[in-house]
């Protein structure tokens, strides 16, 4: 009896023990569910956001046949096929009449049509080819007439940047402020305001690309910088005057709108005058300049989208340059004997003659330019006309490289500060250190360009040592230094205090220079 009793306890203890396995089975299976609905919830949400970034870049951009490479906005509407595959219409019908015409019918040439290219190493159009739509054209305009900064806030502007060139800084600000006046009204009372396109004339590193990438960037439109020396006539080596609008449309992210509003700098353009006493063709030359008059006066052209070159496979669109707003540039440095040569025509003979060499040491002779001066230098008529403003920037003089140093924003010497700031060392320079670097500039006649390159050569050493000894803490350059004369002024961190000023810092003389 007793046993009959312990073996049905044993029984019930193995009953229990089963519902309690199976208690945790179905846990589990519930645990399983409920994450198999939570990845089927996570995918359902990701295939939601691939879907309406596939029907966003749909709407933002144009579909562009496979085969012919045009938009849609000129091809007409197109013929999707697997894998994401569009085909105009013109392209299809050509396929069709390709394969009839091999006495193929349209079953055959249906059920071949898988066979037809391999949809596994079909290549999707890159970002940089894809053309944005355009709006509409009742839309908004890009901005509003009094949304355009003043010529005097332009030029404030400016001068944080840009030391001297007050009156190359005035005609640009006023230049400016017209052109976006007439980008946004189009007309005004039916009187069409024609374009201002600007030559810069200007010794080399006296600052015209940097005056014009400090401007787009205050106006926030697309900027293109090209090189002049780079184009060619059509049908030769080297890059098309419609390249310089590709530029352009790269800069603006493809949207055709955006781009008809911005700016094209043409550097080096005394480069494509023409050419004297030469016997072959002048492709990059007269005309070039002939391949720009198009461009300046305002036309349609048809651009590349993603490539400099025509030839390439790659979708075209129209840009209308109209609104686009030329500034041309350059050194023009045979400039100054034309010049000598016009202004010496009026010397004599006598006691109140004008001396021959009265201009040789003229600093701003190119300030005296004349048009006339351009056309002997070989710039065709047609070319200037179209350049209405021409104004000439200033040399830099050493008071000028000396504030050129230390007062725009982003000045050399406070980049170098911030460079030795990382490290928590302080730099500092003196008045003498100043001079005597603007003295070396001036001597390589390379203008502001020379400065980087003069501080380079003395702070490579200090820049290899300092990271060496952390006790370090201020660093002062002095003329000796810069001429090679001396050493810097080192000091270690326990001479002197955050915040000390010079006069009050205990100067460390003996070894410790570089």
């Amino acid at each position: 009896m007793d046993k009959d009793n312990k073996d049905s306890n044993d029984y019930r203890e193995i009953n229990l023990d089963y519902r309690e396995i199976d208690n945790k089975d179905n846990d589990f299976r519930e645990i399983e569910n409920k994450k198999e609905s939570k990845d089927s919830l996570d995918k359902k949400e990701s295939d939601i956001n691939n879907t309406k970034d596939e029907s966003k870049n749909k709407d933002e951009y144009e579909e562009i046949c496979y085969i012919c490479r045009r938009p849609e906005s000129k091809a007409g509407k197109m013929i999707h096929i697997p894998s994401n595959i569009c085909i105009c219409s013109d392209c299809m019908q050509k396929t069709f009449d390709t394969i009839n015409g091999n006495g193929m019918s349209y079953m055959d040439m249906m059920n071949l049509t898988p066979n037809l290219m391999n949809l596994n190493q079909v290549q999707e159009i890159p970002g940089s080819q894809k053309i944005k739509k355009k709006k509409p054209k009742e839309a908004q305009p890009a901005f509003n007439i009094k949304d355009i900064p003043s010529p005097h806030i332009i030029k404030g502007q400016l001068d944080e940047y840009i030391i001297g060139q007050e009156h190359a800084k005035k005609v640009i600000s006023v230049a400016v402020y017209n052109h976006y006046k007439r980008v946004a009204t189009n007309t005004m009372d039916d009187i069409e305001i024609e374009k201002s396109n600007m030559l810069m004339i200007g010794p080399t590193g006296s600052g015209k690309t940097y005056l014009v990438k400090t401007l787009a960037r205050l106006l926030n439109v697309p900027l293109a910088i090209t090189d002049a020396t780079s184009l060619t006539e059509a049908g030769y080596i080297g890059d098309d005057v419609e390249s310089v609008v590709s530029k352009l449309l790269a800069a603006a992210d493809n949207d055709v709108e955006k781009a008809e509003r911005g700016i094209i700098f043409i550097d080096e353009i005394d480069k494509i005058a023409k050419k004297r006493n030469t016997n072959n063709r002048d492709v990059s030359g007269e005309s070039v300049q002939q391949g720009l008059l198009k461009l300046l006066e305002g036309s349609e052209v048809e651009v590349p989208v993603g490539a400099t070159s025509k030839n390439a496979m790659v979708p075209m669109t129209t840009v209308n340059t109209k609104n686009i707003l030329f500034i041309c540039g350059g050194a023009f440095p045979d400039l100054e004997k034309v010049i000598k040569e016009r202004l010496n025509k009026k010397s004599s003979i006598g006691f109140n003659a004008d001396l021959k060499d009265k201009y040789d040491k003229d600093f701003n002779l190119l300030q005296k330019a004349t048009v006339e001066d351009l056309r002997e230098f070989g710039m065709i008529p047609e070319f200037i006309g179209r350049l209405p403003i021409i104004y000439t920037l200033e040399g830099l003089t050493k008071d000028m490289l000396v504030k050129v140093l230390k007062e725009p924003k982003n000045a050399i010497l406070k980049q170098y500060k911030k460079l030795l700031q990382l490290d928590e060392v302080l730099l500092e320079f003196e008045d003498g250190a100043l001079e005597a670097i603007a003295e070396k500039a001036l001597e390589k006649k390379t203008g502001a360009r020379a400065l980087r390159a003069i501080i380079e050569e003395f702070m490579l050493d200090i820049m290899f040592e300092i990271p060496k000894d952390d006790n370090i803490g201020k660093v002062i350059i002095t003329k000796e230094y810069v001429e090679h004369k001396g050493g810097p002024i080192i000091e270690m961190r326990s001479t002197f205090r955050l915040g000390d000023s010079h006069e009050t810092i205990k100067k460390i003389e003996g070894n410790n220079t570089f």
